[in-house]
C-alpha cells in the first residue's frame, strides 16, 4: 500500500510522481495546499516535521525527502530499473540528484515565488502574508520568502538563484553530448529528479532559455521527457492549466528584467 501526500505544482512531487509513473506504481493521492498552509498542520508536521512535500507512507513506513524516497522506491520495487548498471553512470546520476539538492532546489522557491505565485500571494493582506511566512520553519527560509515577495525580481536573492539554474543548463548541455539522457542511454532518477526544474523555467516563460538555438540537447532531452507516458501521469493530470497560464503570464512580464540580470556578468 502506497499514499503520496503531494502538491499538484511541487517540483519534489513532480518527480516522485515520474517514477512511480515509469515503475507503474499505484498510490493513494493526498494532496497538501501548500498556498493554503497544509503543510503546517500539526498532523502532517507529524509525518514530516520539515513542512514540506512529498511524503510518501509505504505499509505504514513514513519516508521523506524527495531524492531518499525515488532512491527507496528504486530499491523497493528495482524493475523496471531506474539506475544505471554501471557504476560510473550510477556515479553520474548520483552527483545530478546531489546536485539538485544542495545548488538548485532552494534556489527555485526564489524563482517561484519571485515570479510565478507573488501576485497570487499579495492578493491577501500584510498580515495574511506575513502570517503565511510567520509558519515557515526556519529563520532563514522566513527571510528569504519575505524578501522575494517584498521585491520580486528585484530581491537580491534572485540573481543567484537564476544563476544557479543556468549554471545547470549549462552542465545538462555538456553532459547530454555524451549520452542522450543524464547519466547514459536510459532514463534514470537523474532525468527524474532534474525535469521538474526545467519544466518550472518553462512554466515561468524563461524558455529562452531552453531554445534549441541555445541550448540543442537540453531542448531535445525535454522534448524526449515530454513526450514520455510518465509525464502525462506526473504532470498534466495535477497541474492545472490555469496556474501554468498565470505562472507564464507573470514570467513574460518581467522576462526582461531577468534578461538583464543574467547579462549583468557578460
Amino acid at each position: 500500500m502506497l499514499e503520496l501526500h503531494h502538491n499538484f505544482a511541487s517540483t519534489c512531487s513532480q518527480k516522485v510522481r515520474l517514477v512511480l509513473a515509469e515503475k507503474g506504481l499505484e498510490y493513494e493521492s493526498h494532496m497538501v495546499d501548500l498556498i493554503g498552509g497544509e503543510q503546517h498542520d500539526p498532523a502532517y508536521v507529524k509525518l514530516n516535521p520539515n513542512h514540506v512535500v512529498p511524503t510518501l507512507v509505504h505499509d505504514g513506513r513514513v519516508l521523506i525527502e524527495s531524492t531518499l524516497i525515488n532512491e527507496y522506491l528504486e530499491d523497493a520495487f528495482p524493475e523496471p530499473s531506474l539506475a544505471p548498471a554501471d557504476p560510473a553512470q550510477r556515479h553520474a546520476m548520483r552527483m545530478w540528484t546531489k546536485r539538485i539538492d544542495d545548488k538548485v532546489h532552494s534556489m527555485a522557491g526564489v524563482i517561484t515565488f519571485g515570479i510565478g505565485a507573488r501576485p497570487l500571494v499579495l492578493q491577501g493582506t500584510p498580515e495574511q502574508v506575513e502570517a503565511s511566512i510567520q509558519q515557515m520553519p526556519t529563520a532563514a527560509k522566513r527571510a528569504q520568502r519575505r524578501s522575494v515577495l517584498q521585491h520580486g525580481v528585484k530581491a537580491p536573492e534572485m540573481k543567484p538563484a537564476l544563476t544557479a539554474f543556468v549554471a545547470m543548463l549549462d552542465d545538462m548541455e555538456s553532459d547530454l553530448a555524451a549520452a542522450p539522457w543524464l547519466a547514459g542511454d536510459t532514463l534514470s532518477l537523474a532525468d527524474a529528479c532534474v525535469f521538474p526544474y526545467v519544466l518550472r523555467l518553462d512554466h515561468l516563460a524563461m524558455t529562452p532559455l531552453l531554445d534549441a538555438g541555445v541550448r540543442p540537447r537540453v531542448a531535445d532531452w525535454y522534448a524526449r521527457v515530454r513526450a514520455l507516458a510518465s509525464y502525462e501521469a506526473a504532470v498534466t493530470a495535477f497541474v492545472p492549466e490555469v496556474m501554468v497560464e498565470l505562472f507564464r503570464k507573470n514570467g513574460e512580464e518581467v522576462w526582461e528584467d531577468v534578461r538583464a540580470i543574467l547579462a549583468e556578468d557578460d
